[in-house]
């Protein structure tokens, strides 16, 4: 689920790519880098942390032209953060070439295999590069003609960048998995980016989405070349709308606050029978605002902030490791003592995954002195692992594979527990269209 930016045709590419992947933390927090392409040569700039700590001025400086990609890194392949960071950049005969990736390539191993068996030399432990060395190794004349080869080689969830001295191609994977869109920069040249709220603050307008299947090529023609690679098999991700995207982002047309708004109506009308008092709605900051707001709207129930967050610190799902996940959770979630003393709470937040921020926060409530927490989740239960992006590589891992959601209420130690069923989901976000449901129905659509 990272954030991936292609900036064309702009005298200040490299600081619009920093920009939008400021705009795009959200989507991954290990580490960032940019790729920018001047006078035949590509320049790369890349480390941990967060975008505002690592494009200073002078790295900005450094990574001149009139085109850059860029990359916040969120982890569900590789392991170290800066050798596993991207943009990944490699010189072949070509000349030189740098990639940027969101998503998860499932036949990963089986192409890596081979390559090394044949003599190719891997730098780090990212799907990202298998597309490199499947490109080096092709013998086509042009670069175009070397990436179409290599992706009929790569299976999985794909948005890709791709970057030579002189041009530039996006591609997403003929089911849409993960989101890309295109726009026109109004100080001149084209954006590319996961999410629209990317464009609001570089100043671009909205063109369309990137079809599923499709290829974008910039170069310097007027308007990007378009190629339909694949036939559509449309599939979007519903975990974009349940928790990845910012809010004021539009992914495939669904505006992301509405479709959660949506989802904590659904959950009201679901609790319209319950004998249950509530006193307040109150959110699990930030993901869960939209949907809280939803529910007290539909329900009546006044909504307040019981819960504050430390916006200085970062997503705990996306951490890598549980130990990391626990210390953020005290970090940044403070209960409001004096709203929420002596009343009965209904608590939204947009998912449980490993119920382990669940209890914490339902802990937290009850000793701050709330009478009952009632606990209300914005989506259906996970039961499967996502192969597509999303970091939970077990079922082991996933509460309510081992648990009913009885057993998970008395785990979180809530007072009730109801998720949205996957019907719900789906009329929330738009029934329109199928959608990537695999961590909800174990449906793998994408096949090695």
């Amino acid at each position: 689920m990272c954030a991936i930016v292609g900036i064309f045709g702009n005298d200040n590419a490299a600081r619009l790519a920093s920009v939008s992947l400021f705009a795009m933390q959200h989507r991954g927090q290990e580490a960032t880098g940019i790729s920018s392409s001047c006078d035949g040569k590509i320049y790369t700039k890349k480390d941990r942390g967060l975008v505002s700590e690592v494009f200073n001025e002078e790295a900005l400086a450094y990574l001149k032209g009139n085109m850059a990609i860029g990359h916040n890194r969120y982890a569900t392949a590789g392991s170290d953060s800066v050798l596993d960071a991207q943009p990944v950049y490699a010189k072949y005969k070509l000349g030189e070439i740098s990639i940027v990736h969101n998503g998860n390539l499932i036949n990963k191993d089986e192409v890596r295999k081979d390559l090394i068996d044949k003599g190719a030399i891997f730098q780090t432990g990212m799907d990202t590069e298998n597309l490199i060395h499947l490109i080096a190794k092709n013998t086509k004349d042009s670069l175009r003609d070397r990436i179409i080869e290599a992706l009929t080689r790569t299976i999985g969830a794909y948005c890709f960048i791709v970057q030579s001295r002189s041009k530039q191609f996006a591609i997403r994977d003929r089911y849409g998995i993960r989101p890309l869109s295109l726009g026109k920069l109004k100080s001149g040249g084209y954006i590319v980016a996961s999410e629209t709220c990317a464009f609001d603050l570089v100043g671009a307008e909205f063109i369309r989405d990137v079809k599923p299947g499709e290829m974008l090529i910039f170069s310097e023609s007027e308007e990007p070349e378009s190629v339909q690679l694949f036939e559509p098999e449309f599939r979007p991700c519903a975990f974009e709308y349940v928790y990845f995207a910012r809010p004021d982002s539009v992914i495939d047309g669904k505006n992301v606050y509405t479709t959660r708004e949506n989802m904590g109506k659904a959950l009201a009308r679901n609790d319209a029978n319950s004998k249950i008092k509530y006193d307040m709605v109150v959110p699990v900051p930030d993901s869960g605002v939209p949907a809280a707001l939803g529910y007290s709207a539909e329900s009546g129930i006044p909504f307040k902030y019981g819960i504050i967050r430390n916006h200085y610190v970062g997503r705990t799902f996306i951490e890598p490791t549980q130990e990391m996940r626990n210390l953020k959770v005290r970090m940044k979630l403070s209960p409001m003592g004096s709203l929420i003393k002596g009343k009965s709470l209904l608590v939204i937040d947009d998912s449980i995954v490993r119920g382990t921020t669940s209890k914490r926060i339902v802990k937290m409530l009850k000793e701050a002195g709330a009478k009952e927490v009632h606990f209300r989740v914005a989506s259906p239960e996970i039961k499967f692992p996502c192969f597509y992006g999303i970091d939970t590589p077990t079922k082991e891992e996933l509460i309510s594979t081992r648990m009913t959601k009885d057993e998970v209420c008395k785990f979180i130690e809530a007072d009730s527990l109801e998720y949205l069923s996957i019907e719900d989901l789906v009329n929330a976000i738009g029934n329109d269209r199928h959608y990537a449901l695999e961590s909800f129905d174990g449906d793998y659509f994408v096949k090695a």
